[in-house]
């Protein structure tokens, strides 16, 4: 097999096909915009044709759930965890659910220099280091793999990730019995970002402030939790010192100018309310509008039951949470990645170019100040 895709917007990179591959012929390799996409080892190929049968991006109906889901306004009872947390504390109701049955749990986090990989929790102090939101597309590594050992070990899982990550591990996973114990909860994701923007992100921050970042934080509600506030708030600290900074550059090019995501985004499979996972959580977009006894600074999550298991399973997380039952069209309403893909600019090529022509800076200059 020669590739796995004719155009970059028909891979997602979600790594099910390097997962799938028993001869391991597939890498994971970036691009020059800093996505993974999938190369072959011919050397290693045998054509067996296992990793194009189960990639969700082509696959019929894309792992979906036929049903229409439930939605659900919730919030955490915990104030300190609604602090703690991008929305209303969803996720970690639903992880401890878990975790109090000796599960596992897979998301997102970083690592010591601030990469966005996918690792594996176990209690809730690591569980924790996944709770806020990361706009970084995450390195997936061996996370399919190693979810399938805990699944035969006989551990419950709950997976965690963007739909289309979800619905590799799905794909990866088929039809098998052990799926029984798998549980997945994905976003509704707007889209996702370079990690090679990040790089250089991080990078230029060092530089300017003369030290190594010790933390970031994206989505900080120190403003409060709002739509409006959703775009601005990155925080971060410099080793040299304990003084909490904020910068918004990284966010005007990913919301305003939209030109650093992945090209299937535009083209997105999962922008819909039929999910591939058993859970869909977000941000409550519009509450006060609808109902606004329900609005809280600290923030308020809407969950999509998807699945009779997803329905077990906030059945399980309820004792922690405030929840109420909300009509679909709210959320289809003020959640435009439930009716549509992203819609790139006509500028992204510009973008591009002008990168690899300039440089970061010259790109972040240019395009903060609105040209």
């Amino acid at each position: 097999m020669k590739s796995l895709y004719l155009k970059k917007e028909d891979c997602c990179g979600c790594s099910a096909c390097y997962s799938v591959c028993v001869n391991q012929a597939i890498t994971m390799k970036a691009d020059e915009e800093g996505f993974l996409y999938p190369e072959i080892d011919q050397s290693r190929c045998v054509d067996c044709g296992r990793c194009t049968e189960i990639c969700p991006v082509t696959y019929a109906g894309n792992y979906k759930e036929s049903n229409t889901p439930r939605f659900y306004v919730a919030r955490h009872k915990s104030p300190e965890v609604l602090r703690q947390s991008t929305s209303g504390g969803a996720f970690t109701a639903i992880s401890d659910a878990i975790l109090r049955q000796n599960g596992v749990i897979y998301g997102a986090d970083y690592d010591a220099d601030f990469h966005v990989l996918h690792q594996r929790a176990e209690t809730s102090e690591q569980r924790d280091r996944m709770r806020i939101s990361k706009y970084v597309q995450s390195d997936m590594g061996n996370t399919y793999a190693q979810s399938k050992a805990d699944l035969k070990e006989g551990r419950m899982v709950l997976f965690t990730g963007t739909p289309c990550q979800a619905a590799g591990l799905r794909g990866f996973m088929g039809n098998s019995p052990l799926t029984d114990r798998l549980y997945t909860c994905d976003l509704i994701c707007h889209s996702i970002p370079s990690p090679l923007i990040w790089e250089e992100y991080k990078r230029l921050l060092e530089r300017e402030n003369g030290g190594k970042l010790v933390s970031v934080q994206f989505r900080s509600k120190k403003d409060g939790w709002s739509r409006a506030n959703s775009n601005k708030g990155f925080l971060f600290t410099i080793d040299k010192s304990s003084e909490i900074q904020e910068d918004d550059r990284f966010y005007q090019l990913y919301f305003k100018v939209g030109s650093i995501t992945r090209p299937s985004c535009s083209q997105c499979r999962f922008t819909d309310i039929h999910r591939a996972s058993d859970l869909t959580i977000a941000d409550y977009w519009g509450i006060e509008k609808y109902s606004p006894e329900w609005f809280d600074p600290l923030g308020v999550s809407v969950i999509l039951v998807n699945s009779p298991k997803g329905a077990a399973l906030f059945d399980q997380c309820r004792q922690d949470l405030v929840a109420e039952e909300r009509p679909k069209e709210e959320s289809f309403n003020e959640q435009q990645r439930l009716r549509e893909p992203l819609q790139f600019p006509e500028t992204r090529s510009d973008f591009w170019e002008d990168y690899r022509h300039f440089g970061f800076e010259y790109v972040l200059g240019k395009r903060n100040n609105g040209s």
